[in-house]
């Protein structure tokens, strides 16, 4: 009966340690499969990297004249009687798009996505839901609409979960996420998460009516537009502009 029993005991032994060898294979084998199903993560693209504005160019314009490259900066410097705004030659759908800027006391700017160039649109903001640059402290459309109009805001439709922005003449880092596939944006400012919203379908239809923009027929439509920076007769500085594509 001992030796039965030694023998039974080494058989179990056996029988276990082939189990497991071959449940280790099936999961180092499935690891691998799961490795190489998985999409390559998109490669970073530079914008802006502070020497030239090939990747840019002037909303509805031929050349691009009142924004320049100033000491590594994007720089806008507003002309009265002029209006230029900028807008990224490629067009984006869905992106992680990180950038500094800095804003000139009492100034407002803003940066945009979905924009579509037309003859028949003046303005990028027709097609393009913005996220706000502001000097909060003196500017009049920071106490506009709740603080829906402040820096970091969905524009008059999300407000900041908290004002984080710096004051003018110092820069501030933004990161917008537009993500169609998930139904989200968001949008963190030095660090902290303060917007978060749908990107489209009837949540994102509800925002639209409940704003100024419930009339306006392009807004908001496009789920691939190009990424815009704002002309608002006021001076301001950005750098450090990359995308990255979802």
């Amino acid at each position: 009966m001992r030796l039965l029993s030694l023998f039974s005991v080494i058989t179990l032994v056996i029988a276990t340690s082939c189990k497991e060898q071959a449940n280790n294979e099936a999961t180092e084998e499935t690891s691998m499969d799961t490795v190489a199903t998985m999409p390559e993560p998109q490669e970073v693209k530079v914008l802006f990297d502070g020497e030239n504005l090939e990747h840019w160019k002037a909303y509805n314009l031929d050349s691009i004249q009142l924004w320049s490259v100033e000491e590594g900066n994007l720089v806008f410097t507003p002309q009265q009687g002029r209006k230029e705004n900028l807008i990224t030659k490629d067009r984006f759908t869905n992106f992680e798009l990180n950038l500094e800027w800095k804003i000139s006391e009492g100034g407002n700017s803003g940066i945009m996505w979905g924009v579509q160039e037309r003859d028949d649109l003046r303005e990028p903001y027709l097609t393009g839901p913005e996220i706000q640059v502001l000097d909060n402290e003196r500017h009049p459309d920071a106490n506009v609409g709740g603080k829906t109009h402040q820096a970091g805001a969905l524009y008059d439709m999300i407000e900041p979960a908290q004002d984080v922005a710096k004051p003018a003449g110092e820069w501030n880092k933004v990161m917008i996420r537009i993500d169609h596939e998930a139904n989200k944006g968001v949008v963190e400012l030095n660090g902290t998460q303060i917007v978060e919203f749908p990107v489209h379908g009837p949540e994102w239809e509800a925002m639209v009516a409940d704003s100024k923009f419930a009339d306006w027929k392009d807004f908001g439509k496009y789920r691939s537009g190009h990424i815009a920076l704002q002309d608002h007769d006021d001076k301001v500085w950005y750098r450090n502009i990359t995308i990255r594509e979802l």
